[in-house]
C-alpha cells in the first residue's frame, strides 16, 4: 500500500488526520515545515521542496497555508505526479457565483480551480466555524471569565476538527468521492455568547460574553489578522446575528456516524481554558 502524503500534518485537521489513518494501519507520511520526527519538512509554497516527498505516493490531503497563489504551482506539480487530492477548502466558497465575494473565498476557490485544471481526481472539504476557533478566547476566559466581542447573537454550527478529518480520511482512502463538494457543519448552531457559556461550565468557572462596540471589536481582531480577513469575518458574523448557519449531515452520511457535538470538543479541550 502507497503511503498518503498529509500535508499540513502538525495543524489542528492535519494532525488529525494522520492519526486517523495510523488507526487504520494506513501508510501515512506527514509533511509540514516542522514536521514530526517520522515526517518529511516541505513548505507547500516551494514546490521544488515538496517534489522529494511525493515519490511512491499517489494520494494527497492538501490544505491551504499561506497565499492561494502561493500553493498553485506546488498544485501543478501534483497534477503530475500524483492521482488524488482531498483539499480543505472552506465553507465560504458559493457555487453560484462566477467570481466569489467573500475574501476567504475567494481564496480557497483559487485553489480549487487550479486543482481542477491539473485534471487531478479531487474531493473538496468545505466547513464552516471551526470549533477550535474558541481557543482564541481562552485567555480571556482564564483571565477574568470574560470573553469581549461584536455580535454575540452570531449563531453557528461549529464543527469538530475530527470530524473533518473523518470525512477527509473517507475520501482519501474509499471510492465514491471524487468530485464531491462536501459541506460540513457541527451537529446544530450556537450563539458567540452560548459557547462561551459552554466552555465556562466544562472548564469549571463561570465564562460570559459582553457585547462591546463594533469599532473597538475591529481594532482589536486587526491587531491580529488583516484587515480582508476581519472585514470578511465581520460581514459573516453580523449575517449570522439573523440567519443562523445551516446544520448538514454530510459528516454523518459520508462517515455513517453521528457528528461530534461542541461540547465533547469542549470537554476534551477545557484544560486550555482553566
Amino acid at each position: 500500500m502507497k503511503p498518503i502524503l498529509v500535508a499540513g500534518a502538525t495543524g489542528n485537521v492535519g494532525s488529525q488526520v494522520v492519526g486517523q489513518l495510523r488507526a487504520r494501519n494506513v501508510p501515512v507520511r506527514p509533511l509540514s515545515r516542522n514536521p514530526p520526527p517520522d515526517g518529511v519538512r516541505g513548505d507547500l509554497a516551494k514546490p521544488e521542496t515538496i517534489a522529494p516527498a511525493l515519490d511512491g505516493v499517489d494520494t494527497v490531503f492538501l490544505m491551504l497555508a499561506g497565499s492561494a497563489e502561493a500553493l498553485v504551482p506546488t498544485v501543478s506539480l501534483l497534477g503530475e505526479r500524483v492521482k488524488r487530492v482531498v483539499f480543505l477548502s472552506s465553507g465560504a466558497v458559493d457555487d453560484s457565483l462566477t467570481e466569489q465575494d467573500n475574501a476567504i473565498g475567494a481564496w480557497h476557490r483559487t485553489v480549487e480551480e487550479s486543482i481542477e485544471a491539473a485534471g487531478l481526481e479531487w474531493t473538496f472539504l468545505r466547513p464552516h466555524g471551526f470549533a477550535a476557533n474558541t481557543l482564541g478566547w481562552a485567555s480571556s476566559i482564564r483571565a477574568d471569565g470574560v470573553v469581549r466581542g461584536a455580535y454575540g447573537e452570531a449563531s453557528m454550527p461549529l464543527i469538530h476538527e475530527k470530524d473533518i478529518a473523518a470525512v477527509a480520511v473517507e475520501a482519501l482512502t474509499g471510492d465514491g468521492h471524487a468530485g464531491a463538494k462536501y459541506t460540513l457543519t457541527g451537529t446544530r448552531p450556537m450563539t458567540q455568547a452560548e459557547q462561551v457559556r459552554i466552555i465556562g461550565e466544562a472548564a469549571g468557572r463561570p465564562a460570559r460574553w459582553e457585547e462591546i462596540p463594533l469599532e473597538e471589536a475591529r481594532a482589536a481582531m486587526l491587531a491580529k489578522m488583516p484587515e480582508f480577513i476581519v472585514e470578511t469575518m465581520l460581514a459573516g458574523l453580523r449575517e449570522l446575528v439573523t440567519k443562523p448557519g445551516e446544520v448538514t449531515s454530510t459528516v454523518q452520511d459520508v462517515t455513517g456516524r453521528p457528528g461530534l457535538d461542541f461540547e465533547v470538543w469542549v470537554a476534551e479541550h477545557a484544560a486550555a481554558f482553566r
